[in-house]
């Protein structure tokens, strides 16, 4: 997993409240133990007609979309099924960071054992971010993890929440797994000195 310590980039707007996981990534694409391949399927339905052809009005088919590592969600991001796979695809796709007032908990967990930073803004501030963008499609935002700020485009920069273990292993680049073997020495040295526990259940 890349390491996240800060992103200064464009931001896609999609804001919709209520996006379940279902229309992040359609279920019948959860056939794959892999994200390989899923960025292509992120938001499948709203993004393709009957024909497997993009619609050329929605945002991820809009010049400059590949080139943002933002999203810009709607309220509640993520609710519905626990699928691993939508944010999956949603760095896939290369989203690194998704703004949003609230996300689901499930939604929110998965993403940041994945690599992605759900940034959970208040709703002024969301309310402003959008008028900015939609004044200036191109402007640069800022996720900066080790402050945990998010920088407006008009200078406005706000902090938002994120727990101590989530941050160290996003900073590494990291997963829990690699967290644990990160201290394999440690833990090896504890072991050695941790008195042997005899079992006499049976004697």
């Amino acid at each position: 997993m890349t390491p996240f310590t800060r992103i200064d980039s464009r931001a896609v707007v999609l804001a919709v409240d209520n996006i379940d996981t279902d229309q992040i990534i359609p279920a019948r694409f959860l056939k794959t133990v892999s994200p390989v391949g899923l960025g292509d399927h992120l938001f499948h339905d709203w993004r393709y007609d009957a024909e497997g052809q993009p619609k050329p009005g929605f945002v991820l088919n809009q010049p400059g979309a590949r080139e943002a590592s933002i999203l810009v969600a709607g309220h509640n991001f993520g609710c519905g099924s626990s699928r691993e796979h939508a944010p999956w695809a949603l760095a896939e796709f290369g989203f690194r960071a998704i703004v949003s007032t609230s996300f689901a908990d499930i939604f929110r967990q998965n993403a940041l054992k994945n690599g992605l930073v759900p940034v959970i803004v208040p709703g002024e501030i969301h309310a402003e971010l959008i008028g900015h963008l939609a004044q200036d499609p191109s402007a640069i935002l800022t996720v900066d993890l080790v402050s945990q700020t998010l920088a407006l485009p008009g200078g406005q920069s706000v902090s938002f929440p994120i727990d101590a273990f989530s941050r160290e292993c996003l900073l590494n680049g990291v997963d829990d797994t690699g967290y644990v073997l990160a201290h394999g020495a440690e833990i090896a040295k504890f072991e050695r000195q941790r008195p042997s526990r005899i079992d006499t259940r049976n004697s």
